[in-house]
Parts: C-alpha cells; structure tokens; sequence
C-alpha cells in the first residue's frame, strides 16, 4: 500500500501538471487503500476532478464530507463498500461503479439514486427514469402517508419548546418507521430509511410554516390593507355568430390511422430565387405601418385569413425534398444572392509554439508558466470579443430559402404551415463536434434538420397523418455495455409532436426515431426541456394540460422508459412554456391563450402531483379591454436574461420587457392570485389580429426578434435599448426591421409575405431561422460571418 501524497495524486493524475487543482481525472486503482488511507485535504484540493478510479482498493466507506464538485465519474467497483451515505456529498456525481462489492444491497442502490440528484448510469446502466421515480414517485407516496399519520395521532405542543419539539421528532420519526409502509420487502430498509429522513423534513416544515403564518398576519395588521393588487378581469357574455372566432383556436384536421414513423435523409429541397435588388439586403428603418387596421381591433370580427393549424387535410404519401433547378444555374445553386456575398473565414485562437521544440531550449516549469499565461490571454481576449459582440448590434442579410414541408414534394405548396423551429444545443464538455448551423424545423406531418450555411435538408422524418405543431432539441446519456471508461456519451436528441398526440423521440445523428408516447389525448401544442435536467419535458395540450415526463436516457439498443412525474392544469390550451433560468428545477412560466401563469415544478415537496397556478401575471394593457377586445391571450414569451423576460399579449401592438424576479417577489392577491408585471420597457411592434407569431431572443447577443404579417422581422438589440430610452413610459422603436426578401418562384412571380408564425436563433446569432405560413424557411446570416 503506497502513502497518498500530493507527488503521488501529480504522477496518477492528469493532465500532466504541477498543481492538485488543475488536476481532472486521478486514477488511484489497486493500491490496497483503505478510507483512513484517503486524506481529505490533499483530496479536497482537486476542485477541477471529473473523474476518479478508486477500484480494486479495500474501501469500506467513501470520505465524508469531501467536496468535489466538479466530480461526475467515480469507480469504486471491487472495493467492500458498507457506508453508501458517504457519497451525498458528491451532489454533481452523473456517473458511479460498485460492481463486485458484495456487501451492497438492493436497498443500497436505491439509497444512492436518493442521496446523487444526478446520478444518471450506474454500474453501465441507465437509471435515470428509476432513479426520479425513487426521488420523487416513490417518495410522494411515502409524504402522503407521513402526513397521514401526522394529522391522525400528532400535533405540536404549544407551546413550542426545544425539549418538547426534540421529544416529539424522535417519537414521531420512530413511530413513522414502524408504521409507514410501502413497496416490496426487499427494500424495507431503504423505506424505513427514506421515512426518517422525510418525517423530520415534515416536521421541519410545520413549525416553518407556523412561523410564517405569524409573520404574515402581524404583516397584514401592520399594513391595514394599503397594498393594492389588480382586480381579475370581468367577463362579458356576447352573443354572436356561430361561425365567429373569439379567441384565435388552431384547427386541426381529421384523424388518420397511427402510422409508422419514416426517415430519410434529403440532400436538398426545393428554392426560391431572391429578387437581386437593394430591398433584398436588410433596411435599417424606423417601423412603417402600411394599410394597417384600426388602433385597436375588434375581436369580434370574422378573420378569414387567420391561419388555422391544419386548415387542411394532409396528404399521407410519403414525399422526400427535391431540388427545383433555375435556368442557367445547376442544381445545387437554386437559390442565388444576385448582390455578391464575400465569406470570411471564423476566427480562431493562435496556435501555441510546440512544448518539444521550446522543452529543449527552457525548463518545462517555464513551459507550462507561458502556456498558462498563453491560454489565459485567450480567454480574456475571448471574453472580451463576446462582450464586445454583445455591445454592438447586429445587421442581418437573407441566405436560403427553402421549401422542405411540401406536400407530396410539390413545388406548388404554398399553403403547408411551419410551425416550430429550434438550433441543436452546443454539445456538452464530454461530447463532439459542433451544432449551431444545425436547426430543426416542423410543419405539416415532417421534421426536418437543415445545415443553415449550405442551405441544405440533412434529415427529414414522415410520420403520414401527422401535423406537427412543436419539438425540442435536448440532451441526454446513452449508456452502453461494458466496462469501457467511456461507458456513457451524450448525445442530441429531438421531441416532437403536434395533432395526435404522441410525441415522437429522434436521434438525428444516427437516423433512428427510436420512441413514441401518448402524452395526450388531444393535440399536444407546445414541448419544451428542462434546460437543467435535460431529461424531463413538458408538453402542452388542447386538453388544458402540461404534463412533466422524464424520459430518461437510452442504451446502445435504444431501450427507454418514459415516467410521468407531475400535471398542471391551467384553464385554456398552453402556447409557451418556459423554465425561469434562475430556478429550473422549481418553477414554471405558460403563456396560455387566456393569460401568462406561473407554477411551482418542484418535485419531493408536499405538493401532489396535479397542481394548479401559483399565481397569474398581469399587464397595463388588460384595463383597456372590452367587450370586443380581450388582450389576454400570451402568443410570445422568451427570457432575455436570467431576469427579463419578453411577453407579447395578442393584438397588442408592443413588446413587454419585465423582471421576473421583481414580480415573483410581489405578495400575489389571496383570491385572485394576480399580481402585475413589473415592466422595465415596451417595445414598438406591427399592429396585427394575426395569432400565434412568435418571438425569441438571443440571450448571448441580447437580441430580440419577432415576425409580423407581412414577413418582416422586427429586431431589437436590448443592450442598445438599454443605453438610449429604457424605463421611459414610451414605446422603443425596433434596432432594425428586416424586410421581406421578395423570393421569386420561376413561373410563379413575386411570393408576398407570408406571416413568420416562428424564429430561432443560434447562441451567436450567426443565423436567424425564419418560418412562414406559407411553406417558406427562410435564413438570414449576420453580415459580419458573411461579408
């Protein structure tokens, strides 16, 4: 057995340094170590540690207490674990081995996928869908009957004293042990074990919640109702025409038989040409707001051409995307900018001399001291050119056109309606190669995954009978056999749904639709994935629902399971859904087509599993509704920042910036449960009774972009809002309004502008993915890439 020094973790770890703390993967296998062997401080200098093998060692329990936060992989297989409980401070750890350790039990296990909130594969498995079953399934069984018992045969002493509350834990713990009982046998001792540790939270809660109530009350007293909040809206009864819309509805089309999903990869896909004139480059405007309607329009008015989600019967042949060649031109260059577009290569960080060449004439100590200071150089000047990049705005030229959802692969349609797009997320520290050219995009019963520089169509999957209204890029593990180190990868995968109900689960990488599941019995409207736990997803329905699945992750055979975890049930069809990125895990946001809502997500409380609003979010613009102009339907919503958020309100001619955290602060009305945005500005948009176009935002770039009715893209770039007239009282005209590009169709004519029903970003705003009503993707280049 060899002596754990800091020059033993050096030589064992790697990359090759001379300080502990640049140290991420330390191989300390087979050593005979025992946990006295292990000494907390040198290991809790390893603050960069990813992974760690401790296998082949005499182990009986892990270090307590040690923090290494940046740990995801660790390998105790072959040691004689007793202890799993001294593994919970490895809050980040994804990845755990304890094969061949023959005192761990069933029990064990359960208690480490309780204890490791993230733990995802272990022993080469994938747990994830197990492992939030335990945290939170399992759990909220065992809460209903800890607080069963409670109201049964407990209450607190008043009144309440240290020896008393102490008195009363360990009788109630105890009592809760012997009598809650749940789930087989076999893990009796990880259920006695759960159940003492949540009937002392439960405890905990309630003389919180005692607390709490007091302040509030004596708050209440103190203010004597000076707070005002606004009052909830009153509802007209109107008698009209059967045929009139109120409220804009997405009409779906009939049923067809369940078909199979089919999948093909398409070179190319038909295009539009450009007309070469100047309107084709982007105009920096003000907003001019030609044959507009009234100020404020009637909502009680017929709107023919408000485009309906599957206003049409879809065509159930299989189509694949085609190229449409123009005269003079060979296939590949349909699509043709007349204006020349000169392309500059991307900027990339300068090479460092080589170590062999500099090692022969320094000391490698110097060596390393130059490339640090090298890399640190870099980084700053990194940092810098982002901050630079995010100062300045950004002028955008259109790209490619092109027609992938078409029915039967015709080059006629002009009526198939696009409505969701998203980028593939920047892969993940473990994973390769890049993905922001990538954008996925729906419409009509096709998906379609499209390279944004070459204009080309790289994947397209069918599903005949479908009409697909959203999906959602994620990421998650894929396990695979074997004791490979490498046992699990990351890989991107889409969900998608729309009219039927399913939602369909893609891995375009390796051409596999490799899952469905019914998340609803009605059309689902919107999906959406927990930017922190990449594995549970909303979706939206027509049945006033939105539903949080866990979807796990998948093996090499693309085995999966799906769990439902939680419902919200809001009072009309869910439009938006978006996590606050300051609290994922704990809250909610929907805009739905009678308001903006907020929901708490958080999962182990006490809640149940069905929950309603915890507040609703109000705006100026709803105390000058009538009888014919109802506001409240919220078709827009993004966050800009870790804080403000950008709602749009239907037939509002305006942009809302608000604080988030500022209004979740406010103490909602205890009937209404309302209470009103905090706004920080109001932006100047296009005045339409157009439903459903969306805006995005560009967090990295602080940009905001909407579509209106006549192609447009209005653009506004915040950090230059900011500095000009922010919290003025009066709307702040667009950065730039980018004007329809006016494609030609050969035969066909000029095509007018369509309504850009949906916009997607890439993290750098190298492209912006525009989708119309009218069969069209469209994709512009930021001039800076492309001039």
């Amino acid at each position: 057995m060899e002596k754990i020094t800091e020059k033993l973790l050096l030589e064992k770890g790697s990359p090759t340094t001379n300080k502990l703390e640049e140290i991420k993967t330390l191989n300390l296998s087979r050593l005979g170590l025992n946990t006295k062997d292990l000494p907390l401080r040198l290991l809790s200098r390893l603050q960069s540690l990813q992974r760690l093998d401790l296998s082949g060692n005499r182990l009986q329990e892990f270090i307590r207490n040690v923090e290494l936060t940046a740990l995801r992989y660790l390998d105790l297989s072959d040691n004689q674990m007793e202890d799993v409980t001294t593994l919970e401070s490895l809050s980040g750890l994804e990845e755990l081995k304890m094969d061949d350790n023959l005192y761990i039990t069933v029990s064990d296990n359960y208690k480490l996928m309780v204890l490791l909130p993230n733990l995802r594969i272990y022993n080469s498995k994938d747990v994830s869908t197990t492992a939030n079953h335990l945290r939170y399934v399992y759990s909220e069984n065992l809460q209903t009957r800890i607080t069963a018992l409670w109201e049964k045969s407990f209450s607190l002493p008043d009144p309440i004293t240290a020896q008393e509350m102490s008195a009363l834990e360990a009788k109630f713990v105890s009592t809760a042990r012997q009598q809650v009982k749940y789930g087989p046998n076999s893990v009796s001792d990880f259920t006695k074990w759960r159940v003492g540790i949540m009937a002392k939270e439960y405890l905990r809660s309630l003389t919180e919640e005692k607390d709490e109530v007091e302040s509030e009350e004596s708050a209440d007293v103190k203010e004597n109702h000076e707070v005002s909040t606004p009052t909830k809206r009153k509802r007209s009864i109107l008698v009209m025409d059967a045929d009139v819309n109120i409220t804009p509805r997405k009409k779906l089309c009939a049923d067809f038989p369940s078909p199979l999903v089919e999948g093909s990869p398409c070179k190319s896909s038909p295009r539009l040409k450009l007309r070469p004139v100047e309107e084709t480059h982007s105009v920096r405007m003000s907003p001019r707001k030609r044959d507009q309607p009234p100020a404020t329009p009637t909502r009680g008015q017929k709107r023919a051409e408000t485009p309906a989600r599957g206003s049409k019967t879809r065509q159930t042949k299989e189509d694949r995307a085609q190229e449409v060649a123009t005269p003079g031109r060979s296939k590949r260059a349909v699509l043709v900018m007349e204006t020349k577009v000169n392309l500059i290569p991307r900027r990339v960080g300068t090479p460092g001399r080589s170590s062999k060449t500099l090692q022969s004439k320094e000391d490698e100590a110097q060596v390393k001291q130059k490339e640090a200071g090298r890399k640190k150089a870099v980084r700053a000047a990194e940092m810098q050119r982002d901050a630079d990049m995010t100062q300045q705005p950004v002028h955008l030229n259109p790209l490619h056109v092109l027609q992938c959802h078409s029915k039967q692969d015709s080059s006629e349609d002009f009526s198939t309606q696009l409505w969701a797009c998203a980028f593939q997320p920047l892969p993940d520290c473990t994973g390769s190669g890049g993905g922001s050219r990538l954008v996925a995009t729906c419409g009509g019963d096709s998906l379609c995954v499209i390279d944004c520089e070459a204009g080309m169509v790289m994947k397209k999957y069918k599903v005949p009978g479908e009409e697909f209204f959203s999906l959602a890029w994620s990421t998650v593990l894929m396990s695979r056999t074997g004791g490979a180190s490498s046992s699990a990868q990351h890989c991107s995968i889409l969900a998608a749904g729309g009219k039927r109900g399913l939602v369909k689960l893609i891995h375009p990488r390796n051409n596999v639709a490799y899952g469905e599941f019914r998340a609803s019995r009605k059309a689902l409207s919107v999906l959406r994935f927990n930017q922190q736990q990449a594995n549970f997803l909303y979706t939206g329905s027509y049945d006033n629902k939105i539903v949080m699945w866990d979807i796990g992750g998948v093996d090499s055979q693309y085995n999966y399971k799906v769990v439902q975890l939680l419902v919200l049930e809001v009072s009309a069809t869910p439009l938006h859904i978006c996590p606050p990125p300051s609290s994922p895990k704990t809250h909610l946001l929907t805009g739905c087509e009678d308001g903006l809502y907020c929901f708490n997500t958080q999962l182990g409380t006490n809640n149940t599993t069905k929950r309603s609003k915890e507040m609703e979010i109000t705006f100026p613009i709803y105390k000058k509704e009538d009888k014919d102009n109802d506001y409240h339907t919220v078709d827009g919503l993004s966050f800009l920042t870790d804080d403000i958020v950008a709602s749009k309100n239907y037939m509002h001619a305006s942009i809302y910036l608000w604080s988030w955290s500022r209004t979740k602060a406010q103490r909602p009305d205890k009937k209404s449960r309302e209470v009103c945005a905090v706004l920080l500005a109001e932006l100047q948009w296009t005045n339409t009774e157009i439903p459903y176009l969306a805006l995005n935002t560009c967090p990295g770039r602080a940009y905001i972009v909407c579509g209106d009715d006549k192609g447009r893209l209005w653009t506004y770039h915040v950090n230059n809002l900011q500095k000009e007239r922010f919290q003025t009282g009066k709307p702040i005209a667009p950065t730039e309004v980018l004007e329809w590009p006016t494609p030609v169709r050969k035969g066909l004519g000029e095509v007018e502008g369509p309504s850009i029903n949906s916009v997607a970003m890439d993290p750098e705003l190298q492209y912006l993915v525009a989708l119309s009503d009218k069969n069209m993707v469209m994709v512009w280049k930021t001039a800076a890439a492309s001039s």
